[in-house]
């Protein structure tokens, strides 16, 4: 499949999107935990490109290959803390809206809220979606992973 060519991005775009990315690592998260929120909501939404780009930046802010090979089974697992097993249940719930699943319980907000103050939560939340936003682009580009944008 190859991809699509969508012309050269608006600067004023570029703009807006570095504003969004810079609030998102004002908030207090972890890099490694953004990584891995990047990760999932990447998955579910079979996003190669994201994936790739976000195994490699957690690489990069010293995430372990263990933790990266089984974030698509965090449940089953043993390799993650409570507080990023909130952030990755928030991130499912936000991110699998389409089918009728019921979105964010208050139950899953609560436990991710146990977990982070206003501003990490706000900066999750701003991570889920902007993760999202770009699944979207490159799903309807038929971006490939490993490409340099």
């Amino acid at each position: 499949m190859e991809a699509r060519m969508a012309g050269p991005a608006n600067p004023d775009v570029i703009t807006a999107i570095q504003h969004l990315y810079k609030a998102i690592h004002a908030g207090g998260v972890d890099g490694r935990l953004l990584s891995l929120v990047h990760l999932r909501a990447s998955q579910i939404n079979g996003c190669s490109p994201c994936v790739f780009a976000s195994i490699e930046s957690a690489r990069k802010a010293g995430e372990t290959e263990e933790r990266l090979h089984n974030v698509v089974a965090w449940r089953d697992t043993p390799f993650y803390t409570e507080e990023e097993r909130a952030a990755l249940a928030l991130t499912e719930a936000a991110t699998r809206i389409q089918d009728g699943a019921p979105g964010v319980t208050d139950g899953i907000w609560d436990a991710a809220a146990d977990h982070f103050n206003e501003e990490e939560l706000n900066a999750i939340i701003l991570e889920i979606a902007m993760t999202n936003f770009f699944n979207r682009i490159n799903r309807a580009l038929r971006e490939q992973a490993g490409r340099t944008w």
